[in-house]
């Protein structure tokens, strides 16, 4: 009796484990993080349609087979069976075409760099509809926000309107992080010098979490945010409180920001200087350095045999 209670108990350990992890991924509020989740689903699918039936009849074979089952046939010579191959080889060949197809789509769809088309699979964007643009910094260790529409910026807090088209510009100010908010869509690297991007809209207002999916260090487990979802009133009021606070994220500020430092609070600026992300990117924030695309331009102009000037 007290065995059985044990093993029931084991099985029931999981499940209770797992009651309390947040699927997020899985039942997102955004619809290209539903897109995302969807095709999780559907591979899934697809390759337990090989892998189900494969450890199924493995079980069956060994018992089968078995060495005390004398009433199974025999056959010592038998080499071949046309319809067995068939099984064996076709039944994959189908299930890596169709995988293949769906990467391909998808692939093309999904791209992050891709504007969005729609804000859900029921609605186009209207074409009114402008596109919010945010500039996205990983430091060490925590999360630098530029708005520079709004002329504003912010330190672990993010927010956007429903149903508003989303680009992120992103870029990292010392070593690759990755971006990641798992309600929006899927996680994108920031690497130094480098500028990626990530098209997104929310559907859902709500606070969601957002923090680094690539190990940068020690203070990597504390670099999360918080998204905020919000109406496009609630998103105005968001950016006026921004702007009504007396801080300002000039070069000079980001410099001090870019010190590494653990469990930063999160902040608002209501004045940011407008090259910044460019001078980020480009590694000349400080006074008197030169910017990357300079130089590399300069680079281009100066012909074979010629020496800067």
């Amino acid at each position: 009796m007290v065995s059985q209670i044990l093993r029931r108990g084991l099985l029931l350990l999981p499940a209770v484990l797992l009651a309390g992890c947040n699927t997020v991924v899985m039942n997102p509020s955004g619809d290209i993080a539903s897109q995302q989740g969807r095709l999780i689903v559907i591979s899934t699918i697809l390759m337990l349609l090989i892998i189900v039936p494969v450890i199924a009849l493995t079980v069956l074979f060994a018992w089968r087979y078995r060495k005390g089952n004398t009433s199974a046939p025999y056959e010592p010579e038998w080499d071949h069976s046309t319809r067995l191959e068939l099984v064996i080889w076709g039944a994959p060949l189908l299930i890596i075409i169709a995988l293949g197809l769906l990467t391909w789509i998808t692939t093309h769809t999904l791209d992050p760099y891709r504007p969005l088309s729609r804000l859900d699979a029921e609605r186009p964007i209207p074409p009114e509809t402008k596109t919010l643009t945010v500039e996205v910094v990983a430091l060490d260790w925590k999360w630098l926000f530029i708005y520079p529409e709004q002329g504003i910026a912010t330190v672990n807090e993010l927010a956007a309107p429903v149903d508003t088209p989303i680009q992120f510009k992103i870029t990292a100010s010392n070593v690759m992080n990755s971006f990641f908010i798992p309600a929006l869509a899927g996680q994108i690297y920031a690497m130094p010098g480098m500028e990626t991007k990530l098209h997104a809209v929310i559907n859902k207002a709500g606070e969601y979490e957002g923090f680094s999916a690539n190990y940068s260090g020690a203070g990597f487990s504390h670099m999360r945010f918080k998204f905020h979802g919000l109406d496009q009133q609630g998103f105005d009021d968001w950016v006026k409180k921004a702007k009504s606070e007396s801080g300002a994220m000039k070069r000079a500020d980001y410099l001090q920001l870019e010190k590494p430092s653990e469990r930063e609070p999160a902040r608002l600026f209501g004045n940011v200087d407008a090259g910044l992300f460019h001078a980020i990117v480009n590694r000349c924030v400080e006074p008197n350095s030169v910017c990357m695309d300079k130089m590399m331009s300069a680079d281009l102009n100066v012909k074979p045999g010629q020496k800067h000037e």
